[in-house]
C-alpha cells in the first residue's frame, strides 16, 4: 500500500492481528455483538491508524464509525481503513494537504459467480475481457471490484451519499497500473465534489490493492 500513495500520506500496515490492541472510548459499541475474529480485527485496523497518526503528530483518539460505517477521522485530519484476510492497513494525512483518501483491499481470488455483473458495466467487462485476454493471471474483476471500494471511500466524506458500483466507469492501465474513475453521481450529492477520480493498484502477496487520494486544489475535471 506504501507505494500506492503520494508523499504526505501516512501509511501502517499490519499482516495479522495485534494482540491486545485497546479500543478508545466510543468505539467498542460498535462491535460489541459481533465474533471475536470481528472485534480484533476492528481493533487492529484502528492500531494502525494511530500508529500512522502519531507519525503526524496526532495523539492517540477514538475514531468511531459514523454513517455507513465510514471512520470518524480526528479534525484535520482525512483517512481510510482497509481489511481482508490476513492484512490490515490504514492511511492518513492532513486535510490542508488532501481532501479525500480511499484504500481498499481483497484476497486475490475471482469474484463469486455473477458477482462482476453486479458491480460493472457492459463497457467495463468489454474492457476486463480485453485484460484477461492479455494477462489472465490477475483477477481482474476482484481488482475492479477493489478500484471502486477506493474511490467510494474517497468520494463519500466529500460527496455525502452512497454510491451504486454502477455509478463510477473505471479503467485500468495494466501498464501504469494506474486507473481513472468518472463518477455519474446522485443529485442528492453535494455540490462542488470531484466526479473525476485517479489512483493505483497493484497485485502482489496474494492481495489486489488500491489506492485513490485527492489532493487540495484536484481539478474536478467534470467534462473529462
Amino acid at each position: 500500500m506504501i507505494t500506492l500513495l503520494p508523499p504526505g500520506v501516512e501509511v501502517e500496515e499490519a499482516y495479522g492481528d495485534v494482540p491486545g490492541a485497546p479500543l478508545q472510548p466510543g468505539e467498542a459499541d460498535a462491535v460489541a455483538r459481533s465474533p471475536a475474529a470481528r472485534r480484533r480485527e476492528f481493533a487492529t485496523v484502528r492500531h494502525c491508524a494511530r500508529t500512522a497518526l502519531k507519525r503526524l503528530g496526532i495523539p492517540p483518539a477514538p475514531i468511531p464509525r459514523g454513517a455507513a460505517g465510514a471512520p470518524q477521522w480526528p479534525s484535520g485530519v482525512v483517512g481510510s481503513m482497509t481489511h481482508c484476510s490476513g492484512y490490515r492497513a490504514a492511511v492518513v494525512a492532513r486535510a490542508g494537504a488532501f481532501r479525500s483518501l480511499g484504500i481498499d483491499a481483497e484476497v486475490h481470488q475471482p469474484l463469486p459467480d455473477g458477482g462482476l455483473r453486479l458491480i460493472s458495466s457492459l463497457a467495463e467487462r468489454h474492457h476486463l475481457a480485453e485484460l484477461v485476454a492479455r494477462n489472465a493471471q490477475v483477477h481482474w474483476d476482484t481488482l475492479l471490484f477493489a478500484v471502486k471500494e477506493s474511490v467510494y471511500k474517497a468520494w463519500y466524506p466529500l460527496g455525502g451519499v452512497m454510491l451504486d458500483f454502477v455509478d463510477a466507469h473505471v479503467e485500468l492501465d495494466p501498464d501504469s497500473e494506474t486507473f481513472t474513475a468518472r463518477l455519474s453521481p446522485p443529485e442528492t450529492a453535494k455540490g462542488d465534489v470531484p466526479v473525476f477520480f485517479e489512483g493505483r493498484w497493484r497485485v502482489a502477496d496474494g492481495m489486489v490493492q488500491a489506492a485513490s487520494a485527492v489532493p487540495n486544489g484536484a481539478a474536478h475535471r467534470a467534462d473529462s
